[in-house]
Parts: structure tokens; sequence; C-alpha cells
């Protein structure tokens, strides 16, 4: 016969076997975003894509909030800030990685934005008062041995055109890190954040949407590649839609360590996706660097900062 503590014992594992798939999903999908960016990018101008991106992503947050009742209101106070982060986490940061990929390859650019971590770590010190730990500045010291690694003599020695994909992605790294270290100063937020990203997609979108009709001109729908339609269907669903939601699923239901586990799979997958996908070579720089980045990634997030 059953104990009472049996069913109680079932449902812990059931909610441990949906938390590591609702993990893993988050992982997957964003790390199989960084190929179907690249392909989208074939035919589509980096404007535009992110044009059609934010676009969807406001209507689909917002529209999800509407049918669930939230309030699509933005208290006055929060306004600048919703604009402020949402300008360096959404519009700074995607800019950057898809102006970024059409300079480097794919399987490199993934790996440089995800030291974002780091970069927001450096920036909490001063705007968040955080103290850091040895643990940590030693993942700090990695994820710099990282970034050197990728980039190699050869790209110092190729002069500003050598760095161009680089500095952009870069540029994107730190952007969304200084977003992030931003919305935690903030802190209190009153609306539900399906509905402030819905409302960031929708005002990155407007500026992306007036840069694409002025200096843009991509070939009609009709004239796209199959991979275009493919890699850009990839993105809307996967990306921009499905992994934005059960992110918000993952955050309000488990810890943060536990949350941030996801964004591990997601480098390891964009390379992965982009040597089988895209054909791009898998050399013992690129190894050596991922390895690095994601040890430091994995430090920084795992160490607690010490009491005040």
């Amino acid at each position: 016969m059953p104990t009472p503590a049996q069913p109680a014992t079932r449902l812990m594992e059931r909610t441990g076997i949906t938390t590591a798939l609702l993990i893993a999903a988050i992982g997957l999908f964003w790390g199989g975003n960084w190929p179907a960016v690249r392909f989208s990018l074939m035919d589509l101008p980096p404007f535009s894509l992110r044009a059609i991106g934010f676009t969807v992503g406001a209507l689909v947050l917002l529209g999800w909030a509407w049918m669930r009742r939230l309030p699509l209101g933005i208290a006055t106070a929060e306004w600048p800030w919703l604009v402020m982060t949402g300008a360096l986490t959404i519009l700074g940061f995607n800019v950057g990685t898809a102006f970024g990929q059409l300079h480097m390859p794919t399987s490199q650019a993934a790996i440089i934005a995800f030291t974002m971590p780091c970069w927001a770590l450096l920036m909490a010190i001063g705007l968040l008062g955080e103290r850091i730990t040895s643990s940590q500045w030693l993942g700090l010291g990695l994820g710099q041995a990282g970034l050197l690694t990728l980039l190699g003599p050869a790209a110092w020695q190729a002069g500003l055109g050598g760095l161009t994909g680089p500095l952009f992605v870069l540029g994107a790294a730190i952007s969304w890190a200084l977003g992030t270290v931003l919305t935690k100063r903030r802190g209190g937020w009153q609306g539900h954040p399906t509905v402030i990203t819905g409302w960031q997609f929708a005002i990155c979108a407007v500026p992306m949407i007036v840069l694409a009709a002025g200096l843009e001109s991509p070939p009609p729908p009709t004239e796209w590649r199959n991979t275009t339609w493919l890699g850009l269907g990839y993105h809307l669903v996967f990306a921009i839609c499905l992994a934005q939601m059960l992110w918000f699923r993952n955050v309000n239901r488990l810890t943060i360590g536990q949350s941030t586990i996801s964004t591990l799979i997601i480098p390891v997958v964009g390379v992965s996706s982009a040597v089988v996908l895209l054909g791009e070579p898998f050399t013992l720089q690129v190894l050596a660097a991922l390895v690095l980045t994601l040890s430091a990634v994995a430090i920084v997030l795992t160490q607690r900062k010490p009491a005040s």
C-alpha cells in the first residue's frame, strides 16, 4: 500500500523532469537561433530582420498578456527605465549580433556574446555596489582569456577589418550586460515581465522599421531562399516567442541559479549547430575559447557575493 509520502515524491520527480526539460528547451532554442539568424541574413538585411523580429515579439507577448488579462498599462515612473533597459538589452544586443555575424563566423560570435555575465559582474561593482569574490575574479580572468584566445594574433594583425565583427558582438554583449544591471538597479518593477518585454519590443521595433525603410532594399519574399524562410521561422517561433515565454516561466518558478543553467547550454548549441549547419570549422582555438568562456560564466553565475 503506498505511503502518504509516495505521491509527494512522485510529484517532486515529475517537477524535476519538467524543470530539466524547460532548461534544456531554452538552451536549445536560443542556441539554435545563432545559425537561424545567419541563414536569415542571407536575404534579409540586419535592420529588416530586427524590424520583423521585434514587431512579432511585441504582438505575441502583448497579445499573450491581453489573453491572460494582465494589465497592459505601465506606470509613468517606469517608462524611462523601460525604454533605457529595452534599448540596451534588446535593441543594442540584437543589432550588434546581427551586424557582427556578417563579419565573422557565427560560432565565434556566439562565444563572444556569451561573455555578457562577466561584463555585468564588473558593472555591478559601481552601479549596484556589489563586492566580488576571489573566485569571481578568477572567472573574469578566464573570460578575458577566452576572448583573447578566440581573437588570436590573426585578428589583431588584420587591423580594424579583422576586428569589425568581434567589436560589434562585444559591443552587443556589453549593451546586454548594462541593460541587465540597470534592470536590477531599478528593482520593484510594477508591470508584469511579459508586458514590460512586450512594450520594449514594440519601442525597439520603431527605429528598426524606420531604418529598414530608409536604408535597406531586401529582395521580395518570393525571391527568398528556402533556408531564409526556415531560419526566419525558427527565429520568430522558437527564439522570439516560445523561448522568451519559457524563460519567464522558469524565472518565476525557479531560483536564479537554476534558471541561469539554461544559459550555459546556449554557446555550446550555438557553436555546434554553426559547425553542422553552416559548415564552419571547429578548431582547437574555438574549443579552447569555448571552454574558457563556459568556465568563466559558470564561476560568475554560481558564486555568491560576500556579505557586506
